[in-house]
């Protein structure tokens, strides 16, 4: 299961090296200020990747940004003042007498301050950190799909949620961000052979037993400790990973979402400890991908069996 992902969102040189056109009304309708609409959850990088917009269109996206994020920083600072007074009382109480009341409270109330600043600043930073271009489940994203034969790039949601499927799904299966190659034909039937994506990732994150990573079995006693593995192309580049995608339109309104398609993992992932991957597909396969022909479906198998033959190396992180 693949349940995070360093995306690429420098539209210009997704624009320049896929021959992909935005889809500027998608973008629009993603950060429209709609009446009890909730901020989408976005990566930073693309907020910022519209930063320098030239066309009226692009423009007007900045500006929803920015009144998002101009929403977003006033509920931080009040987060701040709120908790800030919470942590005030809190000490005072604990040098008054302490209790174990007092110590919970100054822990939950700094632990939310140091959330709302660290948040807050990144709302502030101009510059991008690798973070910025993360995302998890429930995160969006930038799609490249096929419209008429043309590669059009769409904001998607990292969970899919199918046009026959209940929003509550999405509480229910919270695993339908990953599409399993054995499930394809099945649970996935709507959307394998008919709305096929890629995302473009530079890395991506999977949880793996500690003792799988050291190929080693649990000794009498021990609980399994769970580690968070980056693996990463080498050397670095861009890989293009095979999605499936949906519309779907219900009382809540229109969701574009997307599913990582995963198979079984190639050596080097499997060596880690990890027993399931997502799946590169050659450049060369792309519009064949993005094109699918719903009655030749061995076609599509084809294109996931001949994926990119890549080196990945992986990193432990916090």
């Amino acid at each position: 299961m693949c349940y995070s992902a360093q995306i690429r969102a420098d539209y210009t040189k997704l624009v320049r090296e896929f021959g992909a056109m935005m889809s500027l009304d998608e973008f629009a309708q993603l950060y429209a200020h709609d009446a009890g609409k909730q901020r989408p959850k976005t990566p930073k990088a693309m907020d910022d990747g519209f930063a320098g917009a030239r066309t009226a269109q692009g423009q007007d996206i900045v500006a929803k940004i920015q009144q998002w994020h101009a929403e977003e920083m006033q509920a931080l600072d009040e987060e701040i003042r709120v908790q800030g007074a919470r942590l005030k009382q809190a000490e005072d109480a604990l040098a008054h007498r302490p209790t174990q009341k007092a110590r919970n409270e100054i822990r939950v109330a700094g632990n939310r301050v140091e959330r709302a600043q660290a948040r807050l600043g990144d709302l502030h930073r101009s510059g991008l950190l690798p973070r910025d271009s993360r995302i998890f489940p429930g995160v969006y994203a930038p799609v490249i799909v096929s419209e008429h034969g043309q590669r059009v790039i769409k904001p998607m949601r990292y969970q899919c949620r199918l046009p026959d499927k209940p929003a509550r799904n999405d509480t229910l299966y919270p695993g339908t961000y990953n599409a399993r190659r054995d499930s394809l034909e099945a649970y996935w039937k709507n959307a394998f052979g008919h709305h096929h994506g890629v995302v473009v990732v530079q890395s991506f994150y999977e949880h793996v037993p500690r003792h799988a990573l050291e190929q080693r079995v649990l000794v009498p006693g021990e609980a399994a400790q769970n580690v968070v593995l980056e693996f990463r192309a080498q050397p670095p580049r861009d890989l293009l990973i095979a999605c499936l995608w949906s519309e779907w339109e219900g009382p809540e309104g229109r969701l574009l979402s997307f599913a990582a398609i995963t198979d079984e993992p190639p050596a080097d992932v499997a060596a880690a400890g990890h027993d399931r991957c997502i799946v590169p597909i050659r450049r060369e396969n792309l519009d064949a991908w993005l094109n699918p022909d719903p009655q030749d479906l061995a076609a599509q198998y084809r294109i996931l069996d001949d994926r990119e033959a890549v080196e990945l190396g992986y990193a432990e992180v916090a």
